[in-house]
């Protein structure tokens, strides 16, 4: 059993990530938790720690910047759209067990203080911003390294706040070129 508790969407969400880790879950049953359900997540990270675990998308992100704001602290895990995917549908329940648990073994917390390790001339020089296949190797990029699938700016942002090393960061996109994105 892991230590901390993961935070989700929804039901359906709570059953995959049970049928993958032995865990305490919290749903936030989307967008609509109050106060109540902050504070308890926030008590709960004070004793056990969390990694929220939401949606590759729209709703997803917002619930995620939501929280982050409000608990800093959290870990953060990712699951790329292709491993949530499920013809139309987009959701933590629809990844395989072992999809969730490298997502949640790659659960990084989010940076309180800044540390600007790469800047935009970076995400252009390794083909991340400004070409055809920006938007491939972002994507693989986010999967490579756990961070998930975001526009060039929201790439910029993760990297720095989540800590991500240079040499993590390289040893990534040497592999990215070596499949050919």
């Amino acid at each position: 059993m892991i230590k901390e508790v993961i935070v989700v969407e929804g039901k359906d969400d709570i059953s995959a990530v049970k049928a993958a880790l032995e865990c305490e879950i919290v749903s936030t049953n989307g967008f609509n938790y109050g106060k109540k359900l902050v504070s308890t997540l926030k008590s709960l990270q004070e004793r056990r720690g969390l990694i929220i675990l939401l949606d590759p998308d729209f709703e997803g992100e917002r619930i995620r910047r939501d929280l982050a704001k409000q608990i800093p602290q959290a870990k953060h895990a990712y699951l790329s759209q292709n491993k949530a995917m499920k013809k139309d549908n987009i959701g933590v329940e629809n990844a395989k067990p072992e999809d969730i648990i490298e997502a949640i073994n790659k659960a990084r917390p989010v940076k309180i203080e800044l540390v600007k390790i790469f800047d935009k001339q970076d995400l252009v020089l390794f083909g991340l911003s400004g070409s055809d296949s920006a938007s491939r190797r972002r994507k693989k990029l986010g999967e490579l390294l756990g961070i998930g699938y975001t526009n060039a700016k929201g790439l910029l942002n993760r990297l720095n706040n989540l800590g991500i090393a240079r040499e993590e960061f390289l040893k990534a996109m040497e592999r990215i070129e070596k499949d050919g994105y």
